[in-house]
This record gives structure tokens, sequence and C-alpha cells, in this order.
């Protein structure tokens, strides 16, 4: 993402929304058919070990959430789970909303009201963890009352000034400009060591890492990369063997990683929190610079966040979140990417602007979207009003609104948040 309004009020670049989604003790029960066997799904969370000092266990450690599940048996059982959910249930998975990490069970209500699939906790805390994870149990807590599913609590922490959590239980992280320096084997266990503090606190996807590549002919005129030094590098290949590296550490630790922001900021000018038009003229389908995003999707990243830049040689006509041929052609097709696809900030982005806010949503799915990402509260009624309405009027669509909601439990089922016992 691209910082907006998940930061500090200096932070504008890729500071998203904090959202961090906690998941509450065997909640959820869902029985499906697969085939002619019978899976049971029910909704856990299981705490990784080695909590930090301050967090003292949500469950008995018994089994760590795993992120390297058979592709098939995690599309089985997010189909079942799917299966079961009402067309106003599937349409709520598509929405991660916004939070204050500082009172996030304010949105408890919201949660429950239209069934979200995620939440992100923006801004900063210096909280220790287990005050963090108490907020986000509130909000499991309403996700999952009355059957409901568990979230996908997610947050920006990348490095340097992009990092949501600080304090006691979260050390600095250096900016990715001087991660990149690292040997492989020193960056991958520094991370690992950083990543590992976060499924304690109820977080389960980090919005990490940044697959962008600024070359030195755009270092000092790139505001949302370079401006805060989220690049670790300077070349495609470099960035591209750090990315894989990061994503395998991250996911190691049980807490899901989402590659951004595709298909690249590194070559812009401009800042797509704070400008209404940020095109990037360079980027092809053959782009070297689509290594990096290459390389966190060959590492196994869960997610994959398009921007919200326009892209005059892949689509003249649309920023990435509504081009169809930049999400399904060149992410879904090209990059054979069939995980998670999030939006960036669709909710308070300038370069989201002048178009209705339930339209964004919509937009967003008909391009092969999942994931509809918004840092603003107030965006849940009319992106679920606009959704619904357009799956109501259209098949199409609303198969399209199916699909997506089992990506989304796919991740679920893949961070742990769910179990599909067959």
């Amino acid at each position: 993402m691209s910082m907006r309004g998940r930061r500090p009020a200096r932070l504008t670049p890729d500071g998203r929304l904090l959202v961090v989604v906690i998941v509450v003790s065997a909640v959820l029960v869902a029985v499906a058919a697969v085939g002619a066997r019978r899976d049971t799904v029910t909704a856990s969370f299981v705490p990784p070990g080695g909590l930090p000092p301050s967090a003292a266990p949500l469950a008995p450690a018994s089994a760590r959430p795993s992120v390297s599940a058979a592709p098939q048996t995690l599309d089985a059982c997010a189909a079942a789970a799917v299966a079961k959910l009402g067309l106003d249930a599937q349409v709520g998975q598509l929405l991660m909303v916004g939070t204050k990490i500082t009172s996030p069970a304010d949105l408890a209500d919201t949660v429950r009201r239209y069934h979200l699939g995620g939440v992100f906790l923006s801004g900063r805390s210096t909280a220790p963890a287990a005050t963090i994870r108490q907020g986000v149990q509130a909000l499991q807590a309403a996700a999952t009352s009355s059957g409901g599913i568990p979230l996908q609590v997610g947050v920006d922490q990348e490095g340097g000034d992009v990092q949501t959590l600080k304090g006691v239980d979260f050390p600095p992280v250096p900016t990715a400009v001087e991660q990149g320096r690292w040997d492989a084997a020193t960056l991958s266990s520094r991370t690992a060591a950083w990543a590992g503090r976060l499924l304690p606190a109820g977080v389960t996807i980090d919005l990490a890492p940044v697959a962008d590549t600024v070359p030195p002919s755009f270092v000092g005129s790139n505001p949302p990369i370079d401006g805060f030094q989220r690049q670790f590098g300077s070349t495609p290949e470099a960035v591209a063997n750090d990315v894989a590296t990061v994503v395998t550490a991250i996911q190691s630790t049980g807490v899901l990683t989402t590659v951004k922001h595709f298909p690249g900021l590194g070559r812009v000018h401009a800042n797509t929190d704070q400008s209404a038009s940020v095109t990037d003229s360079l980027t092809t389908v053959d782009d070297p610079f689509l290594a990096p995003f290459a390389a966190g999707i060959r590492a196994g990243t869960a997610a994959v966040m398009v921007s919200l830049a326009r892209y005059t040689r892949l689509d003249p006509n649309s920023i990435a979140v509504y081009s169809q041929p930049i999400v399904t052609g060149l992410l879904r097709g090209k990059l054979g990417f069939t995980g998670l696809i999030m939006s960036d900030d669709l909710g308070s982005a300038d370069s989201a602007g002048g178009v209705p806010v339930g339209d964004r949503a919509v937009r967003f799915v008909t391009a092969g979207g999942d994931m509809v990402l918004t840092v603003r509260s107030s965006d849940a009624q009319p992106m679920t009003a606009a959704l619904m309405a357009q799956a109501q009027a259209s098949p199409a669509f609303r198969a399209q609104v199916t699909a997506a909601a089992t990506r989304v439990l796919r991740t679920k089922f893949q961070a742990g948040l769910m179990t599909c016992v067959r």
C-alpha cells in the first residue's frame, strides 16, 4: 500500500491501514461436503511459540499455523466453507476495513454487521503485544459471533517509518534500503525474528514486503518508495532476491505476506495517496522490473497488492486496481498468481477519488481483484451495498464474488485461522 492515512501525519507513501486480525480460539464450525467426503470446517487460533515477555498465550500451543499446506487441500476447504455462506457474508469477506490501532474495538459493530473479511490496524502504536491482542480479540469475537468467520488482521510492518507496531515488544526495524545491504542469511534470520512478534499481537497478515524497484535515475524524485527508503535495492535482480527471502522468512512464522505495489511504484514522480494522477509510462508486460513480483509469487506469497497508479503501456484507460488487463491479464495470466489479490487503499487515497465509493469496490472486483482495502470505516456500508447490488443484478459478477470470497477464505485456512478436518 502506499502509506495513506496509516502512518503519522508525515508518512504518506505506503503506510496503509494497520489491520490486525486476531483469531480467537475455537469459534466457527461449518460442515460441508467435498466430493464424497465430509469436511468439518472450524475457526481456531493457535499461537506460535516464543511469545514476547508481555504476551500470555491465547490458547494452548498445539499445532502452529501453517502457510505451506497443499494447495489442493486449501482450495477444497475454502470451497466447502464458502458454499455455506449467503451472498451477504460472501460480499463481506471481500472487505478489509481500517480501524485505529489505538482503539480497534471501535470497529466491532461494523465487523459484525457487514461480516467483514479483514481489518487493517491504522496509525502507530508503542503498546505491548498483549494490549494490541486484547483489542483484536474483541474484533475477532465480533466476527465469529453466531458462527461467523475469523478476520484477517493486517498491518504495515515494513521497517523505518513504515512500522506500525513499535515499543517493548516490537523493536525498531531498519528501512528496506538498509536491509538490502545485508546478506541473505542475515536478512532471513532478522526478518523472521521481528515477524515472529506479530502473531502474538493478533496480526495475521503483514502488508509487506515492498517489491518496487527505484532505479538510480528516480532516486530523490520518487516520493512513495524512495521518499521513505522502502526499496531493497536499485536493480530488479537485487530486489527480487530480497523479496523472495523476506516472503519466506515472514511466512515461516505463521504470518502471511502481501507483495506490493503491483506492477510497481518505483518509477513514478508522485504519491498515489496525495495525487489523483500518478502515471508510469515505462512498465510493459515483459518489463524486467516485474521480476521482484514474480520472485515473491514463486516464494509463495499469500497475497499481492495492486497499486493506484496508471500504467499507460499496460492500460491507458484505467488505474491498475480497475484494470482487467493488469489484474487478470498480467498478474493472474502472465505471472500465474493464484493467491489473494488485494487493492491498495480505495478509501482516502487521492488516486481513488473521482469514483463513487461503492463503485470503487465493484470496479476492483470486476477487474479480477479479491479483497478491497479501505482505511475508512465509513466505507463499509456503501461498498457492501454496491457489491450486493451488482451481484444481485449480474450472475457473472456474483460468480466473481464467490471466487474472490473463496480466495479470501483460502488465506484463512493457510494462516491457521480456520481448520478443515477431512
